[in-house]
């Protein structure tokens, strides 16, 4: 095995691409997304002219570079190592992380070490990057020590210049949509998505490969080589303020082209179909900050799995803050 190895996520959540970071609301987390400012007043990477010459600069777009070409570096045909499913961070964290609302990086470094609930304590930058690259790009842990992850962070320590400590920009991270008051219907979502998604993503959600076939110019949604059910994207909430805010192709926080109901409604066809399945017994230790759409139990409220993973999600969210 070469000394070299990485992990990446979105996003986060996303790879939190997966990976803007939102949580569904919770006991202690609003049911609605606060007012949007203005789109010209949202985060904006910084201009890739402010990277300086010398080995800084380097390792910036180095890192860059495996962002945006993670699959063709440590995908199953892998340059460096072979330790992910082919998917490029980029694919969950768009831009390579730059996309305002596209689970983009402009708070991490601003907002890391932070608090995760998930993990139940402290998480570092390294810490993400190598949960992403075992959750969303269903892989391996890295050596947090290499210099990819070094890179890696270089470049979203620079994505973050002039955010101040503490602070999470306008704009970074996932949209949080309002809950609708029924579930989202995996049905409603396959009609979506067969006349809106399956023209880049495929009829089966198999993705379409690039040239040199080493990763994917868009991603499979589901199947062998997407995301696994531990990563951020499997859901519902999660991926619906991605798919709002970002699909189909061409569209963005200025040009919308899919309802909320219907983004919701395609996040749960698309996380209602087969994917890898992988388990991390030690996450949620404290099970009470679970989010309501987190769909594996134990819960500390009486409502099934099924609601858990596709809503109604207001009742669950009035009973946890009754607890």
């Amino acid at each position: 095995m070469p000394a070299v190895t990485i992990i990446i996520i979105v996003a986060l959540a996303a790879g939190e691409l997966l990976l803007h970071y939102m949580r569904a609301p919770s006991r202690r987390v609003q049911a609605t997304t606060p007012a949007k400012p203005p789109a010209d007043s949202l985060w904006q990477a910084p201009d890739s002219i402010s990277i300086t010459d010398g080995p800084e600069g380097a390792l910036v777009r180095y890192g860059q570079d495996l962002i945006a070409r993670t699959g063709y570096y440590f995908g199953p045909a892998g340059t460096i190592d072979r330790r992910q499913n082919g998917l490029d961070c980029q694919n969950c964290h768009l831009k390579a992380g730059r996309q305002p609302w596209g689970n983009n990086f402009g708070g991490v470094a601003s907002t890391y070490p932070k608090f995760k609930e998930r993990r139940g304590g402290l998480e570092s930058i390294a810490q993400r990057i190598a949960d992403c690259f075992q959750r969303s790009l269903n892989g391996e842990a890295p050596d947090s020590t290499s210099r990819e992850v070094r890179a890696m962070i270089a470049y979203m320590q620079w994505l973050g210049t002039g955010v101040s400590k503490g602070k999470k920009p306008a704009g970074s991270g996932i949209a949080v949509l309002s809950f609708m008051d029924r579930a989202a219907d995996p049905e409603k979502g396959k009609r979506s998505y067969e006349t809106k998604c399956s023209r880049c993503h495929g009829p089966n959600g198999e993705g379409l490969k690039d040239n040199n076939a080493r990763t994917y110019t868009y991603p499979p949604l589901w199947g062998d080589n997407s995301y696994n059910t531990a990563a951020g994207f499997f859901r519902v909430a999660r991926l619906a303020g991605f798919i709002r805010y970002n699909m189909p192709f061409g569209a963005d926080y200025r040009t919308m082209e899919l309802s909320a109901d219907e983004a919701w409604d395609l996040s749960a066809f698309i996380n209602s179909q087969p994917r890898p399945v992988r388990d991390f017994p030690a996450d949620w230790p404290d099970i009470s900050l679970k989010p309501v759409d987190y769909p594996f139990g134990p819960f500390i409220d009486s409502f099934p799995a099924e609601t858990h993973k596709f809503g109604p999600f207001l009742p669950i969210m009035q009973a946890h803050q009754r607890h």
